[in-house]
């Protein structure tokens, strides 16, 4: 127990130390967030602040990483998987900071990136890591053999859960606050299971989005931007492969199902019907138009994640 805390501590500690140090040279460099002209008019007072803040994600893992599974084959897997992901939202993120506008990667690209990484992850973890292509309720006796067909599976279980988080981060603390939960999931499934490499990393998970919490709750002195929310992301994701708890994946991360539903829905309601189901989409966007301050969305949202996460923790 002495050394899970001594990971927790120093994943805590390394995420604020790098904050203290990222956030300042964000602002030197002007890689400030542009603000959608779509978006809730109360968004647009937070037009500079500094983005890209998912970097410090990348330097805890990377420490982490070095320090406690540098010969742990799972370890470097969630790792890698979570930093391809997050490349991406990087790449994006410095595109539109350049352009200075809300255009990024295409989106054809950036499905075409995303893509290629879910399918060699998945070829990784099948072919290389020898896991099996099975899915099923953690360890529970329901278990189907997909194949080859996992490969359809991983894909969009990975593009799925990485786009699902990026439209959880849109107020702030939100998406920090629901993946910690998420995390707190995989902690407990590890413990229970004797899985330390994945346990070491859930633990470095919950660390790191707790880190970031403290400089990402309201006001926000810095934002993740796709480059911590693909990253989050393909951790969850990654995660639920390696721990064969796919199925509960939805269960766990129901904030990000819901809110990619809302999203969905909207669309769809407005292009068939020509009218809106919520006052705006993402879900937290109608909140904030009803007049819910971003803390109170953040805390109700976490509140309906905890419920979601006894859920799941009574299943398996």
């Amino acid at each position: 127990m002495t050394s899970h805390l001594s990971v927790f501590l120093l994943a805590l500690v390394v995420g604020i130390v790098s904050g203290k140090l990222v956030i300042p040279f964000l602002h030197k460099i002007k890689f400030g967030q542009s603000i959608r002209e779509e978006g809730p008019e109360s968004h647009h007072k937070k037009k500079g602040t500094p983005t890209m803040g998912g970097v410090i994600f990348f330097i805890i893992f990377i420490i982490s990483t070095l320090i406690y599974g540098i010969e742990a084959s799972d370890m470097w897997f969630l790792v890698l998987v979570s930093i391809a992901f997050g490349l991406v939202g990087f790449s994006d993120d410095y595109l539109i900071i350049k352009k200075k506008a809300n255009e990024g990667l295409t989106v054809r690209f950036k499905f075409i990136l995303l893509t290629l990484i879910s399918l060699v992850s998945v070829f990784v973890y099948l072919e290389v890591l020898g896991y099996p292509s099975t899915l099923s309720f953690g360890r529970t006796s329901f278990m189907v053999d997909l194949g080859y067909g996992y490969y359809v599976f991983g894909l969009l279980l990975l593009t799925g859960t990485t786009n699902a988080v990026n439209i959880t981060d849109g107020v702030d603390g939100l998406s920090s606050s629901v993946t910690a939960i998420a995390s707190i999931f995989f902690i407990i499934y590890a413990w229970v299971y004797q899985l330390n490499d994945v346990l070491i990393f859930s633990i470095v998970l919950l660390a790191a989005t707790l880190a970031f919490l403290f400089f990402n709750w309201y006001p926000a002195k810095v934002f993740m931007g796709d480059t911590g929310s693909l990253f989050l992301g393909g951790a969850v994701a990654a995660l639920a492969m390696v721990t064969k708890t796919e199925l509960l994946l939805p269960i766990v991360g129901m904030v990000y199902v819901i809110e990619t539903l809302s999203v969905i829905l909207q669309v769809f309601s407005f292009k068939v019907f020509g009218k809106r189901i919520i006052k705006m989409s993402p879900l937290h966007h109608h909140f904030e138009l009803t007049g819910w301050s971003e803390e109170k969305i953040v805390l109700s949202f976490s509140a309906f994640g905890l419920l979601c996460l006894t859920i799941a923790i009574l299943i398996i």
